[in-house]
């Protein structure tokens, strides 16, 4: 795939940046970009910030980030300085500098760790945190994760699920010791570590509890559907939190989770009805026998 065509990675860039175009289209044309990489899959999916889909460019920032390309790094800057932007796109942008891990980084994210949006505030001090740790660590500690992801914060080396539950739980403790803990308890996958994860959506972080959500979605678990339904259908509960527990059910795919997401496909929060639709597309594929689901590279080379 890196030896796509320029022109046809153009073409797949068509696809993300056409408004009139679903939302789960131009979520599969993202997620292609992101696996192409390199200057032009970068360049398409930053002309797409002038989305208004608040939950498209959040993706965007976090795709930019997983591509751990320094070359990303003006539009991800520009994005967390620009206070029009929504909280959570901001918070994206902050959380995938800290992904990129380029010591550079250092003076923005601490201007923004102070931020009066809390969801910002608080990434920028776990992306210090983590840009603390990669200085401090060799690159084979710092190889991706289980599940492919580059997290922002590394596993804690603790397995015992009763003192994990009590840092994920700590107030008093960093969200960056926190964040430590819940993806140990990820990793461990039994029926005790997801129930001590689905303690946290009772955190008083909405950044933290959103998190807790994301990391279901990466488990594809069942045994946690219980707490990403109650989740989404806490209509009190913050957007960015909603939103990806719609995404971690997407990703489930049970006849459950299927249901409880076309109950929100008309919810009064954009955010969250277009995690529903990228959701049920992504639920779609799971139960398909479809190869790939970043699979825009195939539709435009047809």
């Amino acid at each position: 795939m890196t030896n796509t065509p320029e022109t046809v990675i153009k073409d797949i860039g068509k696809v993300l940046n056409d408004s009139s175009r679903p939302m789960k289209e131009r979520f599969r044309a993202l997620f292609t970009l992101r696996n192409l990489g390199g200057q032009t899959a970068i360049e398409c999916i930053s002309q797409c910030f002038s989305d208004k889909s608040v939950l498209l460019k959040h993706e965007l920032a976090y795709c930019l980030g997983q591509m751990q390309d320094e070359r990303a790094i003006p539009v991800l800057r520009s994005l967390l300085e620009d206070k029009e932007q929504d909280p959570i796109v901001r918070h994206e942008a902050a959380e995938a500098l800290g992904a990129i891990g380029d010591p550079k980084l250092r003076d923005i994210l601490e201007k923004y760790m102070e931020d009066p949006a809390v969801e910002v505030a608080e990434t920028c001090q776990i992306a210090l945190h983590r840009l603390n740790w990669v200085a401090n660590s060799d690159e084979e500690s710092q190889s991706k994760s289980l599940y492919l992801s580059v997290d922002p914060a590394p596993p804690s080396n603790e397995k015992d699920v009763d003192i994990l539950k009590a840092v994920l739980m700590d107030e008093k403790e960093s969200l960056f010791e926190r964040y430590r803990a819940m993806f140990s308890l990820r990793n461990l996958g039994t029926t005790e570590s997801i129930n001590a994860l689905g303690e946290g959506f009772k955190a008083s972080s909405a950044l933290f509890r959103h998190e807790v959500a994301f990391v279901f979605g990466q488990m594809q678990d069942e045994r946690s559907v219980p707490f990403l339904k109650s989740t989404l259908e806490n209509t009190h509960e913050h957007e960015m939190v909603r939103h990806e527990a719609a995404e971690a059910l997407g990703s489930i795919a049970t006849e459950e989770c299927t249901e409880v997401l076309q109950r929100y496909l008309q919810d009064p929060r954009p955010v969250v009805r277009e995690s529903c639709e990228v959701a049920l597309d992504m639920s779609e594929y799971e139960n398909s026998p479809e190869f790939q689901y970043a699979n825009t590279l195939l539709a435009v080379e047809a």
